[in-house]
């Protein structure tokens, strides 16, 4: 922050516009806005240097294999991977493509 204020501000213009968005969007069940929202956080985890590449690798992983969207979470480098999928199928087409390259691959549901 210190190093670039404008830079960092900027950022976080950004994010509070995501937060909004990824509101709304969970307000109004638009799941595909939703992991438009996911992805977009995912990048800014990345400008931000908290990701790292087996984080980076996992969300590909997850949109190749049909997921909305996905985003790296935690404590960052390397915490955790979540990915937002439509339907149980491609849960399960999403997991197996994690299954490959992921230490432990978890599946869960909300309503």
């Amino acid at each position: 922050r210190e190093a670039d204020r404008v830079w960092f501000d900027g950022l976080m213009e950004r994010y509070l516009d995501l937060v909004e968005r990824g509101e709304r969007a969970l307000l109004d069940g638009d799941m595909e806005a939703l992991g438009g929202c996911l992805d977009e956080n995912h990048v800014l985890c990345q400008e931000l240097t908290v990701s790292c590449p087996e984080s980076d690798a996992l969300v590909v992983a997850a949109r190749e294999a049909g997921a909305l969207g996905a985003k790296m979470s935690g404590t960052g480098r390397g915490g955790l991977m979540l990915a937002l999928t439509p339907s149980e199928e491609i849960q399960n087409v999403v997991y197996k493509a994690l299954e490959k390259i992921a230490p432990q691959v978890w599946k869960t549901t909300f309503a």
